[in-house]
């Protein structure tokens, strides 16, 4: 039977570290997620405001087939520059892509990155032209380790669900056959993660062992389709995005990691009411250690994979929120 891994993290997938990194001043923050060795990686976008780096470099059929790092940043357009301070760090390691190797030729750390908006949530954002986020993307990298802080951290440190505090959420399962399955996400909807007049999340089915609360959905009442409860009933274009990364221990090729993406994306759909709207950027990173050979049929395999990630993922969004009220 399947279970949660015993952090109940995406730090649970071994070959895997998570860096954060927040400015309480500024109110924002960074994520970074860490493989040991460079990692297939493949991306699913479906919001229609997303902001992202190098995620054209995830396609199948490009040159690079692997990353060296995935980050997740609050700061809008700003945001993306912590890519290039974790590039930094990596760089000066010797970790990257080498298209020749030489010691006077540097490698090019692949990192590819996913923003949110939070640059109205009431912080010091004068930041003149030195904006945190490199300084940031360096300190969560430099970070990295197997412990995983959940609500009002990293890359979710300033973000808002619908109308409630966001934050970062994780959770993991491990199957019987011995595959592990961990997402990470930085919550910050412009639609609603709970039941309207209700302390329910939407994702309360996916629950397990009371991790964000044990309310269930109560089946009295009418459901009503225009009714969105905790939404952001004003949004504006490009202030709302739920950015994710799924991982796994099996070994994927790069198509079958973009399957994975697909597939733990209906995490999202799930767990926020509305979805994938205009307002939104939502992405989600599938990411391979490559430890684990997929069994045959391996398609039967990724699909079991591909659910439980998308399990993950609604659980994860409905931790996120849930630990971030608790500050």
């Amino acid at each position: 039977m399947a279970k949660p891994g015993p952090n109940n993290t995406i730090a649970d997938v071994p070959g895997l570290k998570v860096g954060q990194a927040q400015d309480e001043h500024v109110r924002t923050g960074v994520t970074v997620i860490l493989p040991d060795d460079r990692a297939v990686c493949s991306v699913d976008v479906r919001g229609g405001g997303p902001g992202t780096r190098e995620t054209d470099a995830l396609q199948p059929h490009t040159l690079v087939d692997a990353v060296d790092a995935l980050v997740l940043s609050g700061g809008s357009s700003y945001g993306l520059a912590a890519a290039d301070g974790v590039a930094g760090v990596l760089g000066a390691q010797r970790r990257g892509f080498e298209l020749m190797s030489s010691p006077d030729v540097p490698v090019s750390p692949i990192v590819p990155a996913a923003i949110l908006y939070d640059l109205a949530n009431g912080g010091d954002k004068h930041w003149g032209e030195l904006p945190p986020y490199a300084s940031l993307g360096r300190a969560a990298v430099q970070a990295a380790s197997g412990a995983v802080t959940l609500g009002r951290a990293g890359a979710g440190y300033g973000a808002s669900a619908g109308t409630l505090p966001g934050g970062i959420g994780s959770a993991s399962i491990q199957t019987g056959d011995g595959y592990t399955i961990g997402a990470i996400v930085a919550v910050n909807c412009f639609g609603a993660v709970k039941v309207p007049g209700t302390e329910a999340f939407w994702a309360a089915p996916f629950e397990i062992g009371g991790e964000f609360g044990g309310v269930p959905i109560s089946a009295d009442g009418a459901f009503d389709a225009e009714n969105w409860g905790a939404a952001k009933l004003n949004p504006a274009p490009g202030t709302n995005t739920t950015i994710a990364v799924i991982a796994t221990d099996a070994v994927l090729t790069s198509a079958e990691a973009k399957r994975l993406a697909q597939m733990a994306s209906a995490g999202f759909a799930r767990a926020i009411r509305p979805v994938f709207t205009p307002f939104d950027g939502d992405v989600v990173f599938a990411l391979s250690t490559g430890q684990r050979a997929l069994a045959e049929p391996t398609a039967l395999t990724l699909s079991r994979l591909g659910s439980l990630a998308a399990d993950c993922l609604t659980r994860a969004v409905a931790r996120g929120v849930f630990e971030a009220a608790k500050v």
